[in-house]
């Protein structure tokens, strides 16, 4: 009967007998700094108690399972790879499965190879994966509900409204690219607006380029989109596709930051003062908007954090746990530096529908 008992212990067997989540009972075992001592005693001692084995390969002959994770990342969103995102990502992603005693890997496809389908394919057929991550797949990708209807734990990085029934965490960029473009034409006046877009075949750049839109609608400016593909070299390129009339006065709102210092360089190198001539305001916050020159006024996404969360949710499906909240939008936060032409304590006072408002000094939150 021990040997039996042993054989069918898991983390989920010591949470249910301690009252306790998976999470906490796998950082209690190892001896996470964040579960007090009291409640790691009573977790090792369960543990002996009900036979668990902590050696990730016992666990895994245990329950037939891999012992991995996987992040699949579609040639769609090839992308990401050159991009600080995917950096945040893959830290928050290995974070929460070292926790687990887990191995992390990538699933994509070649550039040559003319389709996304092996990228999922491999997690489908191979059962190497307890579950995956998508990040960076594009809107329409097919594939995506192809495997979340295998049943496999399966969760989303980013908005997918035609899957109203898969776990997904991401933010809102609608609505940030909505206050992003608000503060250009409210605190600083500015209403010929420009956005350069992320490229459009993804929700994220889709959603951004929409809430340009929609403020500029919303305050009676002229707004036009220019679309990019997140580098440096489209932002530059956008530049120069924009007439005369378009450098100046005018308000530029660009998808990230990596293509607004593409954008800044090219309108120095035609004598074009940001914020002088140009306001610009970005998006992501990765660590490049802090070093350029002028630094860029940005909405600011926590990205780690983001895979954090969404690699937790991971588990807990993994765990046959009840996800109640099925899509977590996290806050972004206006993060005022120099190209928006903000004083450096903080945004401009704006005369906005009659009543002059003073926005909180550097930064403020987007419910």
């Amino acid at each position: 009967m021990g040997t039996s008992r042993r054989s069918r212990a898991t983390l989920r067997d010591i949470a249910r007998d301690l009252d306790l989540s998976v999470s906490a009972v796998s950082m209690a075992l190892l001896d996470h700094p964040r579960i007090g001592a009291e409640t790691k005693a009573r977790v090792r001692d369960a543990a002996n108690r009900l036979g668990y084995v902590t050696n990730s390969a016992g666990r895994a002959l245990r329950t037939q399972m891999a012992g991995a994770i996987a992040v699949i990342v579609p040639n769609t969103g090839a992308h990401v790879f050159g991009h600080s995102y995917f950096m945040h990502v893959m830290t928050g992603v290995t974070a929460v499965a070292n926790s687990h005693e887990s191995l992390v890997f990538i699933s994509t496809t070649s550039a040559d190879a003319g389709s996304d389908v092996s990228a999922y394919e491999a997690i489908m057929r191979s059962r190497a994966a307890d579950g995956a991550i998508v990040t960076s797949a594009s809107a329409d990708d097919t594939n995506i509900g192809r495997l979340v209807e295998t049943g496999m734990p399966v969760v989303l990085l980013g908005r997918f409204p035609h899957l109203p029934e898969a776990i997904t965490v991401g933010v809102d960029d609608r609505n940030a690219a909505f206050k992003a473009t608000e503060h250009l034409i409210v605190a600083h006046r500015r209403t010929s607006l420009v956005h350069i877009s992320g490229p459009l075949g993804h929700q994220t750049a889709i959603d951004r380029r929409d809430g340009f839109l929609a403020a500029a609608a919303k305050h009676g400016a002229s707004g036009i989109v220019v679309e990019g593909d997140f580098s440096e070299e489209s932002g530059a390129a956008a530049v120069a596709e924009l007439d005369d009339r378009r450098k100046g006065p005018l308000g530029l709102f660009v998808a990230n930051d990596e293509m607004a210092y593409g954008a800044i360089t090219a309108l120095a190198t035609e004598g074009i003062s940001v914020p002088g001539d140009v306001c610009v305001v970005g998006f992501d916050d990765f660590g490049l908007s802090r070093v350029t020159t002028p630094s860029i006024t940005t909405m600011s996404v926590r990205a780690e954090s983001m895979a954090r969360l969404a690699t937790e949710r991971l588990y807990e499906l993994i765990d046959g746990e009840e996800i109640r909240e099925r899509h977590t939008v996290l806050p972004v936060v206006l993060t005022i530096r120099q190209s928006c032409g903000c004083p450096p304590h903080g945004p401009l006072p704006a005369q906005h529908e009659g009543r002059e408002t003073h926005p909180p000094p550097f930064a403020y939150r987007l419910s």
